[in-house]
């Protein structure tokens, strides 16, 4: 059960009719980084109507004042601490936008992503669309993969499995799936999917969720169009706790009938 919404504030400038694209961000003592993110959506992301749901996981204050952006911004404040997942679907409670979009507070813009993504939308067979994910330096991140298995997850941890899955050029790839730090779906195939499983509090989430839009047709479209910037902590690598989560998460997949249903269908 979601935690009881303790406050939410709506703001915009005018009146508008409903939003293109309605975006969730989750912070967890990470509001200076939303600052910035939402600094660069004012700046670069003005060519379609957005929305943003901003939901504050731990009590924060806010430092800056919503009434500054061109875009509504509703605040949501959890009474207690909740999974990815499940602030998320949350958010979508209470999305108007036709299209979802899921978006980590540590991305950054140097350009308009949006219109890309929804021309590889256009497509009917995809379900889920994703930016190129740069790292600060400019490096691409290996955020589009195959699937995970035991045997490949043992093989990383020998440092014999290195590189990425997938070639990266000019041309739409389809991974198996994306990075759930940016995903932007249309508004059906998230209701279809009922969501993310919130039976995975933090990482893994991604990974299930795609495997189950792809059991269902269809897939995941990596757009190379379309590129942002991620200021990754990796917290799974320093922090216990963190790494406990990343464990559970990846027994928990790997004992689903979503990954078996996965690999019969690679068998056969």
């Amino acid at each position: 059960m979601l935690n009881e919404i303790l406050h939410i504030r709506s703001f915009s400038h005018q009146v508008v009719s409903a939003p293109l694209i309605t975006v969730s961000v989750v912070s967890h003592h990470q509001i200076r980084l939303v600052q910035s993110l939402f600094a660069d959506m004012r700046q670069y992301c003005f060519r379609v109507s957005i929305e943003v749901i901003l939901t504050l996981n731990v009590d924060e204050p806010l430092s800056f004042d919503t009434s500054e952006f061109e875009f509504s911004i509703k605040v949501i404040r959890n009474a207690s601490q909740i999974g990815f997942s499940a602030n998320h679907n949350q958010a979508f409670t209470h999305a108007t936008g036709q299209y979802f979009c899921v978006l980590n507070p540590d991305i950054r813009f140097r350009s308009d992503p949006f219109p890309s993504l929804l021309e590889c939308l256009k497509n009917p067979l995809i379900g889920v669309a994703a930016p190129v994910v740069l790292g600060e330096g400019g490096e691409i991140e290996d955020s589009a993969r195959h699937f995970p298995t035991p045997l490949k997850i043992i093989c990383k941890a020998l440092g014999r499995c290195k590189g990425s899955d997938y070639v990266i050029g000019d041309q739409t790839i389809y991974p198996d799936w994306a990075g759930g730090m940016f995903m932007l779906f249309p508004r059906s195939i998230f209701e279809i999917l009922a969501g993310f499983d919130q039976r995975y509090f933090l990482y893994y989430e991604d990974v299930d969720l795609c495997a189950r839009l792809r059991l269902l047709g269809y897939e995941v479209a990596l757009c190379p169009a379309a590129k942002v910037i991620h200021l990754a902590h990796r917290s799974s690598h320093r922090n216990l706790k963190f790494f406990r989560w990343h464990l559970t998460s990846m027994l928990r997949f790997f004992c689903s009938p979503v990954f078996w249903r996965m690999q019969c269908r690679k068998w056969l």
